[in-house]
């Protein structure tokens, strides 16, 4: 049987071949990206009877070899199976690049909705929305609750000094890409470097937990958390200080999907429902929320900076402006969360 309808980044006769050994096809398979990650590939795949599943792969072309690795997606969600937090059904791991140019994963397909933009989540009854945020910030708290060892991650990445690691990490990766002058940034870094509060404990980092990365269910719950290619282990108040972040109408830029849409839990009642479900002291979230909005900044510089030299190809130079403009707007607001630390 030879495939069908095939994209960019995909061999359809040979993943034909694949998915035949490990499911029921019936008929050709059609491959379709999804768009909206600007990391890893992702790709519906669907049969002659409507039978779908996801495929995840890297970037085309050259990447680092320890950057979007397929293996580790896998490990984490294969755990992750059973442990209350909803994840896809792995299919199988395939590290074999005869097969496809580059290793991949396959997942059942997961029915439900992404409110990947603010119009998505204005659309939504305001009821709803509500819904979905407290359902988000519930199964959040679940997945930072869990024993990495009882879910066998006990040993996928070092457990203590999260928090000291991203600054260095951040800071070094700004420097190396700005090519202009952004003191707030050098300043709250130090900042923060000084008043890093004590881990309360290991647990799973999601790394980039946020609505549109997760696909939710008509009634509100969430169906699956999705993209886990920067997961890890440490300091989890960074993955609730990094949602509460994105919420922010002056920092949320290209993701702006839920600051100001009616009915979505507010700042403040993100903090008191994460509270309700775990024993976390959230004292220090200023700092971590500083911390948030200074690590976003750092990113969002290396776009604008790849933007600026012209290495992303032709660039409407809107957008240009656009990534730059939100550094400055991020970097602020870190200072502003800096400034209340004692």
């Amino acid at each position: 049987m030879s495939g069908g309808t095939t994209a960019q980044g995909i061999d359809a006769a040979s993943l034909q071949h694949w998915f035949e050994d490990r499911v029921d096809v019936d008929g050709s398979l059609n491959f379709e990206q999804i768009v909206g990650g600007r990391s890893n590939l992702t790709f519906t795949v669907t049969d002659e009877a409507d039978g779908r599943w996801v495929l995840r792969r890297p970037p085309l072309g050259h990447v680092l070899a320890t950057a979007h690795d397929m293996a580790r997606e896998h490990r984490i969600i294969s755990a992750l199976a059973g442990s209350g937090v909803p994840v896809p059904e792995i299919v199988g791991l395939c590290e074999d690049e005869a097969v496809n140019g580059a290793s991949f994963y396959v997942m059942e397909f997961v029915p439900g909705m992404v409110v990947r933009t603010y119009d998505d989540a204005a659309a939504l009854d305001p009821v709803l929305l509500g819904r979905m945020g407290g359902s988000l910030v519930e199964v959040l708290a679940r997945l930072h609750d869990l024993d990495v060892d009882a879910v066998g991650l006990g040993d996928f990445a070092r457990r203590e000094g999260y928090i000291e690691r991203q600054l260095k990490r951040w800071r070094s990766q700004f420097e190396q890409s700005t090519t202009r002058d952004i003191p707030q940034v050098l300043e709250v870094h130090e900042r923060l470097a000084a008043r890093v509060p004590e881990q309360q404990g290991v647990g799973i980092v999601h790394g980039d937990y946020r609505l549109d990365n997760c696909m939710m269910r008509p009634d509100g719950d969430v169906a699956a958390v999705l993209d886990w290619e920067l997961c890890t282990l440490g300091d989890v108040l960074a993955d609730l200080a990094a949602m509460i972040a994105y919420s922010d109408q002056r920092a949320a830029g290209d993701i702006l999907l839920n600051a100001s849409a009616e009915g979505y839990p507010s700042p403040d009642e993100v903090r008191a429902l994460y509270a309700s479900h775990s024993e976390r002291d959230l004292e220090h979230l200023d700092f971590y929320l500083a911390f948030a909005h200074w690590r976003t900044a750092c990113i969002v510089e290396g776009v604008y900076a790849r933007y600026e030299a012209g290495v992303m190809g032709d660039a409407d130079p809107e957008l240009t402006r656009h990534f730059g403009d939100r550094v400055l707007a991020l970097a602020d607001i870190s200072a502003e969360c800096a400034g209340r630390l004692p």
